[in-house]
């Protein structure tokens, strides 16, 4: 993430490709070799690092547990 790049969005390898982007792509069914053919400078390893980055990302959040009756 860099504070002067694209709002500071996580992006892939620095280039101007965010990480949301290419992981939407992926959840709306593309595969990895669709997703780059889509956006050129990406290469396979990109593709699972931001996938990767992105699950990493939702597991480090603290779910608080609510008491039962």
């Amino acid at each position: 993430m860099n504070p002067n790049q694209m709002g500071g969005v996580p992006c892939v390898r620095g280039i101007r490709i965010p990480v949301a982007t290419v992981v939407n792509m992926i959840a709306n069914g593309m595969t990895p070799d669709e997703v780059i053919a889509e956006l050129p400078p990406l290469e396979l390893e990109d593709v699972a690092a931001a996938l990767r980055f992105a699950a990493d990302t939702v597991s480090d959040r603290e779910i608080l547990l609510q008491p039962t009756a």
